[in-house]
């Protein structure tokens, strides 16, 4: 059940990375501005960020099973519609509509935790769940580099299908419903929408969704950005591209697989805070890195540690922030992947509307992270 939790979750990078190596083939074929290109991505992230708003508050009233099947049912419809798209503004149409329809996964996956586990066991729940989701960046990549060998971009949206189909099936057989009838909403739009209103309330949640939000600036900024700026300007294949991928993905699997075994030595707040610092301390040294232009081998090391800890965060400022709704987890696990995604599908493209490079690149990820680590601080010194 995990691993299926695992990788329900896995839907942003199942969605991006396994079509990331074929972003620049894309704007080619398309005849597209890179920014376009990118749109594409955000368009993506944009429909993660709404759908979760929708599917999470369902999910509070009608269980969790149903939604979630129905998102994958349409997930996989959807992204055959990517791959027939016949103009970028189709595209981008059907790409934010396979978002919304892949966040049922993902918002769904969080409550059903939450449902089961709280406190430091919720914390070690998440951190198997982002190892799960760390393994797809691995694979994803590479699939996707091997598929391009044998067909281009609209064939990776065909593989997306087909995948969407298999999870289907394997969330049919492995995800029952944890949410008892009892503990459902049985409130109409205006009261969930009322209560969703007293969890932007809450200062510890609020504060921790705009932490994470932040915080996944570093690897929203590497996923949007990373593949102009090592392909374009560093000279990357899609298949060496595809390889720094992995690596980076390992290293996910990592800090998610530490964070697990530590954190009820240090504790949940400790290790958000640590995590959030390390990142920073990574973003920072990329930033300096590449306004020194010094070369590609260089680049790449602080960009893996700030790579590393994304796992580690994600879950135990996830934990921090579900931990004060035992009812209700669908409407909060959705405000929290609204904010992750609505600003990692928002900024890193608003800021390179003017070109994308690797100091800007850089930039963004260390204010990102800074801006959270500030946040944290503050928050754990409050509670």
């Amino acid at each position: 059940m995990v691993v299926a939790l695992g990788l329900l979750s896995a839907f942003g990078p199942l969605s991006m990375d396994l079509y990331l190596p074929a972003l620049p083939a894309l704007v080619a074929d398309l005849r597209i501005p890179d920014p376009l290109g990118q749109a594409t991505m955000s368009a993506n992230m944009v429909g993660l960020a709404a759908g979760q708003l929708l599917l999470g508050p369902l999910s509070d009233r009608f269980g969790r099973r149903r939604p979630m099947l129905i998102g994958l049912a349409a997930f996989a419809v959807l992204s055959l519609a990517c791959a027939f798209a016949p103009t970028i503004e189709t595209l981008l149409i059907a790409r934010a509509a396979q978002g919304i329809a892949g966040s049922a996964g993902i918002v769904i996956a969080r409550a059903v935790v939450r449902d089961m586990f709280t406190g430091e066991e919720s914390a070690r729940a998440f951190a198997m769940l982002a190892a799960v989701v760390a393994i797809m960046p691995i694979i994803a990549p590479l699939l996707g580099g091997g598929l391009l060998l044998v067909t281009d971009w609209r064939g990776l949206f065909v593989a997306l299908a087909g995948i969407g189909v298999l999870l289907l099936a394997l969330a049919w057989i492995t995800v029952p419903d944890t949410l008892a009838p009892e503990h459902r909403h049985a409130g109409g739009v205006s009261e969930q929408l009322s209560e969703m209103g007293r969890m932007v309330r809450n200062h510890r949640f609020a504060l921790s969704a705009l932490a994470l939000g932040l915080a996944g600036l570093g690897l929203f900024s590497y996923i949007s950005m990373g593949p102009i700026v090592l392909q374009e300007q560093y000279g990357l294949s899609p298949q060496a591209f595809s390889l720094v991928m992995t690596v980076n993905a390992v290293g996910i699997l990592i800090g998610t697989q530490i964070s697990r075994r530590i954190v009820g030595r240090f504790g949940v707040a400790r290790l958000a805070v640590g995590s959030v610092a390390v990142g920073a301390v990574g973003a920072t040294a990329f930033t300096v890195v590449a306004l020194l232009g010094l070369p590609l081998p260089v680049l790449l090391v602080p960009l893996f540690g700030t790579i590393l800890v994304h796992g580690a965060m994600l879950a135990n400022v996830t934990a921090l922030a579900l931990a004060p709704f035992s009812r209700g987890a669908g409407a909060a696990s959705a405000l929290l992947g609204m904010t992750q995604f609505g600003m990692g599908a928002l900024v890193p493209p608003l800021v390179s509307l003017g070109g994308t490079s690797a100091p800007l690149m850089g930039v963004c990820m260390a204010a990102g992270m800074l801006l959270s680590l500030v946040l944290l601080s503050f928050l754990t010194r409050r509670a």
